[in-house]
């Protein structure tokens, strides 16, 4: 994983505001992993993705939740989010 500097002032996208609501995933979670991530990596130029493991949901079970950031603009996009229990997939 890339060493990429946590983000704390960040705007998110309308498609990133729709795929949090409708995947129930909050915007202090999101903040979160980017102000504290586990992990980072380059996904392409301009375009990191910030994960961290979380507990969600009821009973709580661990997720990976993983934010793709358009790192270039100042402030950064969020561009998507979502959580999987795939962790092992992706972590690295």
């Amino acid at each position: 994983m890339t060493d990429i500097e946590p983000i704390h002032e960040f705007i998110f996208t309308d498609h990133a505001l729709s795929e949090m609501a409708r995947r129930q995933i909050t915007e202090n979670d999101v903040k979160a992993v980017l102000a504290k991530p586990e992990q980072t990596e380059m996904v392409r130029e301009g375009r990191a993705v910030y994960q961290s493991r979380l507990e969600m949901g009821e009973p709580p079970k661990t997720y990976l939740l993983r934010v793709f950031v358009d790192i270039d603009p100042s402030p950064p996009y969020v561009v998507t989010v979502y959580r999987t229990s795939k962790i092992e997939k992706y972590w690295r």
